[in-house]
């Protein structure tokens, strides 16, 4: 799995542009949580699906931009989540134990 740290909240705007050439997943952790650790084991064990950018966001440590992402793109915010983004919009959301690879690959992909 290779992640690009989402550190800055400008990055939402890069995240949108890419999002209309391919679909783009943010995955918002928790370091404190162990549910949101068993999350990113899971998705770090699977395969990772060709044609998806995935960013990872600590929200620990920049939990202003998880208010942000939630504000843009009118989700609950929940840790851990991912959000599946098409052309700069969220079309898929989940959280908790409901995060799977399969999953995402199948929102993302779908035409």
């Amino acid at each position: 799995m290779n992640w690009i740290d989402f550190t800055q909240e400008k990055q939402l705007d890069t995240i949108k542009e890419e999002s209309k050439t391919k679909p783009v997943v943010i995955f918002k952790h928790s370091t404190r949580c162990s549910i949101s650790s068993m999350a990113k084991s899971r998705l770090e064990r699977e395969k990772t699906p060709e044609g998806i950018i995935f960013y990872y966001l600590d929200l620990i440590k920049y939990r202003p931009i998880s208010g942000k992402i939630a504000e843009e793109f009118q989700v609950h915010h929940e840790s851990p989540q991912i959000l599946v983004v098409k052309n700069g919009e969220c079309i898929y959301d989940e959280s908790h134990n409901g995060i799977d690879m399969q999953d995402i690959a199948e929102q993302a992909l779908k035409a």
